[in-house]
């Protein structure tokens, strides 16, 4: 799944809500495999592109938001969780 992001990266640029959909996508599936650091990097990078691309009140980067705090939630991290989704 990373090598097909990489070559989308490649052909559309890193900014381009395709690729950021990928990402997301493929850090759900990281979260749900128990892979919470890789699903933490994942999501991180598509919730501070989409912030900035998007701005910060936009859904895509609130559901980017939500996914960040899932992947805490699963790590126990609650207070970390708790913030992003206040």
């Amino acid at each position: 799944m990373i090598k097909l992001i990489k070559v989308r990266e490649k052909l559309l640029g890193k900014d381009q809500e395709k690729i950021l959909s990928s990402m997301a996508m493929v850090g759900l599936a990281y979260d749900l495999k128990g892979r919470w650091k890789e699903a933490k990097e994942l999501n991180v990078q598509v919730m501070e592109t989409r912030k900035r691309v998007l701005g910060e009140e936009h859904l895509d980067t609130l559901t980017s938001m939500a996914n960040l705090a899932l992947t805490f939630w699963n790590q126990g991290r609650w207070k970390e969780a708790e913030e992003l989704n206040m």
